[in-house]
């Protein structure tokens, strides 16, 4: 895709089931991108929410966006650690020059020490009855729940803490 070459900007845009849009980061760096995933990392960049607050990211993050999953991950480097951020989502679109996906509500919490928690379920009810999520999309979220929780449990893909140094590692080298 023309404008993905690595060391590139672009955006992230996350919107809600009913098309709304939830949240804008400013600034992301691509790191790598395929036909079916794109890297990117940031720091300290602008995030602006769907009621025009805005605020800055603390910490460097990588992050993960798939065309085949419903999830996406962003790894941020702490000092106390790796934490991770999963967003049970839609499968990303390229477009504008950005990245966009409709955000599901669930969220997986991942430690340093890779133990995890589900959040906001709640929320993901309170929106699945008011957006009339449809069951067909319903099963596909839990599916993806599940396998993203064993991606954890195996430290696949991302969940390799050794993986996420090197990609910023190589952020590093693209910010100087």
């Amino acid at each position: 895709m023309a404008g993905l070459e690595p060391g590139t900007s672009m955006q992230i845009h996350s919107y809600k089931h009913n098309g709304q849009l939830h949240r804008i980061w400013k600034q992301t760096s691509i790191l790598k991108s395929t036909s079916t995933m794109i890297i990117g990392a940031n720091d300290k960049t602008l995030v602006t929410e769907s009621d025009g607050r805005s605020w800055v990211t603390r910490e460097p993050a990588i992050c993960f966006f798939y065309t085949k999953y419903w999830f996406n991950i962003i790894a941020m480097l702490r000092n106390d650690g790796i934490h991770y951020y999963c967003n049970i989502s839609s499968p990303y679109v390229f477009e504008d020059n950005a990245v966009k996906y409709i955000d599901y509500d669930l969220d997986v919490k991942v430690f340093p020490d890779m133990t995890y928690t589900l959040l906001d379920e709640d929320e993901y009810e309170l929106h699945h009855q008011q957006m009339n999520y449809p069951g067909v999309l319903d099963r596909i979220l839990k599916s993806n729940v599940d396998f993203l929780l064993y991606w954890i449990r195996q430290r696949k893909g991302p969940f390799s803490h050794e993986a996420i140094e090197q990609w910023y590692e190589l952020f590093l080298t693209y910010r100087s």
